[in-house]
């Protein structure tokens, strides 16, 4: 399945540069997507991103890579297969290659994300 089926709007261009003040309130608070992905910038083999989200995305894995999830605003659950996980702002939690799991916002939740720059955004 391409990401257009699940209605998510993923983008993967660095915004910001290296020696630029990075503004992702701004982003943020522009954001009018109810699940929405920008690419903030690159640091060595990793990206971090910004994830504006309410609802929830699809079962997924990342086989080769970790992902990091860190809460600014708002609430993520991330479902593992054994059990539920229950981010707050200033949380962060690391979900390890090759697991299977789903993040999920009952409320519009703003979240940063680091992860290697070839991750494909959507799982597998």
């Amino acid at each position: 399945m391409s990401q257009e089926n699940f209605g998510y709007e993923t983008r993967l261009n660095a915004q910001y540069g290296p020696l630029e003040v990075i503004d992702e309130k701004s982003l943020a608070d522009e954001c009018r997507f109810r699940w929405f992905n920008q690419t903030l910038c690159k640091v060595n083999g990793s990206v971090v991103r910004l994830g504006v989200v309410q609802g929830e995305y699809h079962w997924h894995k990342h086989d080769d890579d970790d992902e990091f999830f860190y809460v600014l605003e708002g609430a993520l659950w991330i479902d593992l297969e054994a059990r539920t996980v229950e981010l707050k702002p200033r949380q962060g939690f690391v979900v390890p290659k090759g697991v299977i799991h789903r993040t999920r916002a009952a409320e519009r939740t703003v979240i940063l994300m680091v992860e290697n720059e070839g991750i494909v955004p959507t799982g597998s």
